[in-house]
This record gives C-alpha cells, structure tokens and sequence, in this order.
C-alpha cells in the first residue's frame, strides 16, 4: 500500500483498513468473528436482509448512555456552583417519538424547533414543562401552541416576536416563560452556515450597542421583557454554532453573558435566575476530529462560571446546555450496498495523474445532505466482511442525479470493494435522517434501533404509494 496523492493532508493511510476508530462508533458495534461488522451481536447482513437498504442503525444502549453522561457530567461539575444543569437535547439533530421517550427516561429535557417537533414531544408524553421552543420566526399558532402546552421556556429571538408573544399571552391571562436568545459576538472555528454567534446572521438579539441610541437590542429587549405583563422573563441563552472542537468560543460566550447579568443588575435591580449556554460540541467524523468527553466540557465550563460569577459578585443562574448531535451522531451508522463501482484518473497537484476508486451506494443526498450543503467529511468501512486486499484512496456517491451528491469524499477502502457489498458510514444519527428528502422521488430509509440482539423499527420506510399519496392532480 502507499499513500495516494489525492488524499487529504488530515487522511492517513490505514495500516488495517478493517480497523474501526472506538469514537466514530456506537459502544456495541465492533467485527465479528468473520469480519463482518455487527451491533450487539447482529450482523449487519441481516439487518440489510430484514430491513433493506439504506437503512440507518441507532444504538439505544449507546443514546442512553450518552444522554446520562451529559446530564450525570453536567450536575456534577455544577453542584457547588449552582445546584446542577438542566440539559435540553437538542431535538432537530433527530428526533422520533422513540428518542423523545429516550430523553425523558434518561432524565433530560427536549428543545424544539417548531410545531411539528412539539406534536412529537406531545405524543411522546413529554410534560410541556420540559420542553423548550427555539425559532427565529415562530408563527403565531407555534406560539399559541406552547403556550396551550404550559413550555418551561420559549426562546425569543427577537423584539418583535417579543412584543408579539406578549400580547397574545396578554389576550390569553397568561404569562410566557421566556428565554432571550443572544448573540455575544464570539467567533466560532467551524463552517460558516453553523456559526450563530456573529453579528450577521438570523439568530438572535445583539449585545452590540448601536451607535446612535447607544443601547444594544439585547438590552432593549429585557427592559421590554420586564415590562411586559405578559412575559415571565427567566434568563438568557446563546449558541455559538456547532460541530466545535475548541473550548475558548464556549468559554468567552459564557464571560460575555455572565457580564451582561451584571449589567442588567446594575440598570434593573434584578437577577435573572437562568442561562442557557447552548450546545454545539463536536464529535468525530473523521480521524481529524478530536471531540471532548462530555466531563472535561462540564469542568471547564463549571471553571468560568463559578470564577466569573465571583469577580462580578453573581449569584450563579441555573444553568443548562443544548447537546443534540454530541448525544445521537455517534450512536448511528447508515447502511448502504454497493453498486456501480470504477476507477477514473485524476490529475494531481504535482501535474501528474492518480487513481481515484468511485464506489457508488443506494441512497446518497437525499438521506444525508450535509456533504453538499456544508462540506461535511465522513468515514465508511466494508460492512460485510473483512478483506485482505490493499486500501486505495476512494470516494462513496449517492446514485442521485448530482455530481455534487457524494457521501463522503476522501476514504481509503479496500481495493476489492464491489457490487453487492455492504457499506456503513458512522456518525449519521444527526442532521441526516433530519434533513432527507425525496430527491428524484427517492423514499426516505427507514430508522431501525439495536438494543440486547434485537432490532425494531421506529421509523418505517417510505414507499412509492407514499411518494404518490400527497399528488392529488
């Protein structure tokens, strides 16, 4: 084997290209006794038999295991500093009737993004008081419905949604529990579209004074908040962005916020009792990512709040956190066969050619979208058995009908790769059964969960009588 010229500085040449890196996977998922690849025990040859491809695989015993250690890491480290953490998953990453039941069991509470996630955390028996509604444009009967299910918060994200849930919780009798959403201005190291925390985007109210009232946004929406009868203000919350690696962008988020409670002491006689420090923390796709365990994330945050909160003589808000894909990425892995495969030349840097393997796999952008839309890397192995055959630089592509529609770019698999085999790409519990689609009226795979040997649905595939069902010309 050598190294190929195409590869990627981060991509190194595997020395077994049946090696599975623990972190990218699920805790039960490992080789069996002939190579193939199984989770707790089956075979994903039989999963591919019972259930079809592609078909995405979630580990229950590693969601929950995951899910514990966040909210287990969290209270511990914040015990002394402000009597534990309230830990939201972060619903969008994936979110089924069956994860949301996961959460509730594992102690957690749900964050929401619109309507559609509150109907499933209502038909997964979550209590509203659990929940909380994200959104930088709620309608109004996304409002009404939160507060028809009494939300521990909402998230405002705006003046004029503000004054907006104001008035109708006025018109109501009611008061809503509000979160201010905002944007401190910390510049986040990952991809442009998942950085919220600069000035120029969507989200949220900035903590950047205009220069001409000499106030913030941020700080005309409290004084407004803390008039307004309608609103029950709790605290602040912030988001940075995701897939982050770096803890500085948490850290000076946190001093940012924690500086702005002061603030709103010294103007207002008040001590918001709550923050909410978002999520976003990375994990590993690839062999160039290096994720944090959730302890040593919990200790340092625990670190900057309990001294920033000395040096301004705060009593420490309660806080809480946002993991969505830090608890189901790594849990999932989508299973693919492969088609079509070829070897093209491509030319190098050098100004010399190289070879480039194309293994195309049975789905592709429409189950997982995050490759065309921000350039995420992954990782893939041969599923279906083990091979001795040399590793050569390749790329895994969807049969959609996209040249951008590739699963994951830079990967070294085993030069024998064929028609028929079995692929599996970890790391897809988030943001990929999420974002899918009917791209070329492709159904969308169904969902199967793993726990102690045996495998159920939670999702079901689509089919073409589902695609044709909602055409009614």
């Amino acid at each position: 084997m050598s190294v190929s010229p195409l590869a990627p500085a981060w991509l190194s040449l595997p020395e077994d290209p049946n090696a599975l890196r623990p972190d990218m996977w699920a805790q039960d998922v490992r080789r069996g006794e002939h190579g193939e690849l199984e989770i707790s025990g089956i075979p994903v040859s039989a999963l591919a038999a019972e259930f079809g491809t592609p078909v995405f695989v979630v580990s229950e015993a590693d969601f929950r295991a995951r899910a514990r250690d966040f909210k287990d890491s969290f209270d511990a480290a914040f015990a002394e500093v402000c009597g534990g953490v309230d830990v939201y998953y972060a619903g969008k990453a994936f979110l089924c009737t069956e994860i949301a039941r996961w959460v509730g069991d594992e102690g957690l509470r749900l964050d929401t993004c619109s309507g559609g996630e509150l109907a499933v955390a209502a038909r997964a028996g979550i209590p509203g008081a659990n929940l909380g509604l994200h959104g930088n444009n709620k309608s109004d009967a996304e409002l009404n419905r939160a507060l028809d299910m009494e939300l521990g918060r909402i998230v405002v994200d705006s003046l004029p949604e503000l004054h907006r849930l104001g008035a109708i919780a006025q018109d109501r009798g009611v008061r809503a529990n509000v979160m201010l959403r905002l944007t401190p201005g910390v510049h986040a190291h990952t991809h442009e579209f998942i950085a919220t925390a600069h000035e120029d985007q969507k989200f949220g109210l900035s903590m950047a004074a205009d220069p001409e009232t000499g106030t913030s946004p941020a700080a005309e929406a409290v004084a407004a908040a803390l008039e307004n009868p309608g609103i029950n203000l709790l605290g602040l919350h912030s988001h940075i962005g995701s897939q982050i690696f770096d803890p500085a962008g948490f850290e000076e988020a946190a001093r940012r916020l924690l500086a702005f409670l002061a603030e709103v002491r010294a103007v207002h006689g008040v001590e918001l009792p709550e923050l909410d420090l978002g999520g976003g923390y990375g994990i590993a796709y690839t062999e160039a990512d290096t994720p944090r365990p959730a302890a040593e994330i919990a200790q340092a945050m625990a670190a900057v709040v309990s001294s920033t909160c000395a040096e301004l003589g705060l009593a420490a808000p309660r806080i809480s956190i946002e993991p969505g894909r830090a608890i189901v990425g790594s849990t999932t892995f989508t299973l693919y066969r492969a088609g079509t495969v070829k070897t093209v030349r491509v030319d190098t840097p050098a100004g010399e050619t190289a070879a480039r393997r194309y293994v195309s796999v049975d789905g592709g952008m429409s189950d997982n979208a995050r490759p065309v839309l921000y350039d995420a890397d992954y990782s893939a192995v041969l599923a279906s058995r083990a091979s001795e055959h040399d590793a050569v630089m390749s790329r895994v592509v969807g049969k959609h009908c996209e040249s951008g529609d590739i699963v994951v770019r830079d990967v070294y698999l085993p030069s024998d790769v064929d028609h028929g085999d079995l692929v599996a790409v970890p790391g897809t519990g988030a943001y990929c059964w999420a974002l899918s689609s009917n791209y070329n009226y492709i159904a969308r795979p169904p969902v199967v969960a793993v726990r102690d040997g045996a495998a159920r649905l939670i999702i079901r595939g689509e089919t073409e009588e589902d695609l044709l069902s909602r055409d009614v010309s």
